[in-house]
């Protein structure tokens, strides 16, 4: 799958535990029903976000990840997770970086 639109806020790493890091951006979709759907990246892929910058026009292979949680009164929760595996920069982009590329 994947989303295309303007990169429009890339947050900080964030270290979630001593083995496992992720960092989160945004995109805003074109079109007449525009969506601003925030993403993550993991692990050793979080430096690579300082590739683009805020206003690139960017499309992310993504995966939607999903899990389960029990509260303490027993009533399940589900939450999704969209995973970005590869950002490319869109071409017709006037800046040095056309050719930056997120690819895992």
């Amino acid at each position: 799958m994947e989303i295309t639109g303007e990169l429009i806020e890339v947050f900080g790493t964030q270290d979630v535990t001593a083995t496992f890091k992720k960092r989160e951006f945004a995109v805003k979709t074109d079109g007449e029903y525009a969506q601003e759907i925030g993403l993550e990246v993991t692990q050793d892929k979080v430096d690579l976000l300082d590739t683009f910058k805020v206003g690139d026009k960017i499309t992310a292979s993504v995966n939607v990840r999903g899990r389960k949680w029990t509260n303490p009164e027993g009533i399940n929760k589900y939450f999704n997770t969209i995973q970005a595996w590869r950002i490319v920069k869109n071409e017709g982009q006037s800046d040095s970086n056309d050719d930056d590329e997120l690819g895992f």
